[in-house]
């Protein structure tokens, strides 16, 4: 089993900062999705793709994907950088 751990981003309705400081454990798909002849659907066999683990620290999602021998790739957080101005820069 692969896995790979993130940070938990703001959704689009979000201004705040809370859950941000979330981290996720998240299982890779291990075969592909095909359509269903019937219906015209896409899905998988795969049910390990529906399951997401939140821990408070990135250390904590390393150690669980270790006690279990999950491989697990960290995608690094992007730094954050806050652009200052003023309202009367709007109009220039």
């Amino acid at each position: 089993m692969s896995a790979r751990i993130y940070q938990q981003p703001k959704s689009a309705m979000q201004s705040g900062k809370a859950k941000i400081d979330t981290w996720v454990l998240e299982f890779e798909q291990s075969e592909a999705r095909k359509a269903d002849p019937l219906m015209g659907w896409t899905g998988s066999g795969d049910t390990q793709a529906q399951v997401k683990l939140n821990f408070p620290t990135k250390d904590a999602a390393k150690a669980y994907a270790e006690k279990y021998g999950i491989t697990a790739r960290v995608h690094a957080t992007p730094p954050k950088t806050l652009k200052l101005q003023a309202y009367a820069d709007n109009f220039k």
